[in-house]
């Protein structure tokens, strides 16, 4: 479910791409970006480059494609990056607008309408901003509003039908009604069930089997696994084992 408007997640991508771009071009491309550490700078930029390029000719063929290998593309030299990645945001932006909102393309969990895929790539590259400033030292801004979005889709997508499929070890996540609450100081909360069937959650406060707290842009890197959980009450293994098992 797509929850923003088209127009938003346009700008906001935009944003975030640059401030991407912004805080790359400050490093060294060989320098190992310390969240995701199988990685390069100039590994973490050719994805982003290539990610939304890659969404586009989804968005403009409505079929799955072969998922790129970021380290079979050469970014080119930083001077060049700021343009390359805005510009590889822009062409997904156009994609989306030429295929319209009562399209349907292909996704991991089914087909969906093609700003399905601006929302993907704006939270993927909103988390991958935090990367690239981790690596740097550039300053990361994030809104309470959008870095609990990501913390939506992420849910989203681990609940979905198909998720096992695409990712198996989220079978893992089964339980018998363990509950994990998720609860930002500047936004709504999250409470999480592991049922028989897979995760299941809704958007309310309240204390689970484990409570994690923190501002929402924390939150979002904990549970992309940038940072530890600094404030955390109840079955810290429940916590960690979560955390484990959803790290796409």
């Amino acid at each position: 479910m797509v929850t923003w408007e088209s127009d938003r997640l346009m700008k906001d991508l935009r944003e975030q791409t640059a401030g991407l771009a912004r805080a790359a071009a400050a490093g060294d491309p060989d320098a190992t970006v310390p969240t995701c550490p199988e990685w390069r700078l100039s590994d973490l930029v050719a994805h982003i480059g290539q990610a939304p390029r890659w969404a586009a000719d989804l968005v403009r063929k409505a079929a799955p494609l072969p998922i790129p290998d970021p380290r079979e593309v050469d970014p080119g030299a930083p001077a060049g990056w700021e343009r390359w990645l805005t510009d590889g945001a822009e062409e997904l932006i156009e994609a989306v607008r030429d295929a319209g909102e009562r399209a349907e393309v292909w996704s991991v969990v089914g087909m969906v309408p093609p700003a399905f895929w601006l929302r993907r790539m704006l939270n993927d590259i909103s988390v991958h901003h935090y990367d690239a400033a981790a690596a740097t030292g550039a300053p990361f801004e994030i809104s309470a509003e959008l870095a609990a979005d990501v913390i939506t889709e992420g849910m989203e997508l681990l609940s979905a039908p198909a998720a096992e499929d695409f990712k198996p070890e989220l079978a893992e996540l089964r339980g018998s009604g363990e509950c994990l609450a998720i609860r930002p100081y500047d936004a709504e909360g999250w409470l999480v069930s592991r049922t028989p069937d897979g995760p299941r959650w809704e958007r309310a406060s309240g204390e689970g089997d484990v409570t994690v707290r923190g501002p929402a842009a924390e939150l979002m890197l904990v549970l992309t696994g940038r940072v530890p959980a600094r404030e955390v009450t109840g079955d810290r293994e429940l916590l960690d084992h979560w955390l484990a098992h959803t790290r796409f």
